[in-house]
């Protein structure tokens, strides 16, 4: 599995919602991909963003930075090429990432 899979695997394990992969490439120069996804409640963000940590650094990937993760409200987690967004439900739709991105393609993930 590529990073991108890995993350997509462990926000999915975690029932993370409405899960949506965003190509950056030659739109930003931060990432190849941003995922954004969302948690119901502090707890679930916390898991998610903890599992994407985790299953990245056993695949051998470094982890840049997470930060916002005592908040749980917007966990940002760098894997470099993938920075993953996972929101709680009731800050995503203020942030609304999707929109602000809007001329980045989405991507479908193989798993």
């Amino acid at each position: 599995m590529n990073l991108l899979q890995i993350a997509y695997k462990a926000v999915d394990d975690k029932h993370a919602e409405d899960i949506v992969v965003l190509n950056m490439e030659g739109i930003s120069f931060l990432a190849d991909q941003f995922m954004v996804c969302h948690g119901n409640s502090d707890r679930q963000v916390q898991a998610i963003a903890r599992e994407v940590k985790e299953q990245a650094e056993k695949a051998g990937y470094t982890v840049r930075r997470m930060e916002g993760f005592d908040q749980a409200r917007w966990v940002l987690v760098d894997l470099g090429d993938v920075v993953v967004h996972v929101f709680h439900k009731d800050e995503r739709g203020y942030y609304n990432l999707e929109r602000l991105w809007g001329d980045a393609p989405l991507l479908e993930v193989a798993q």
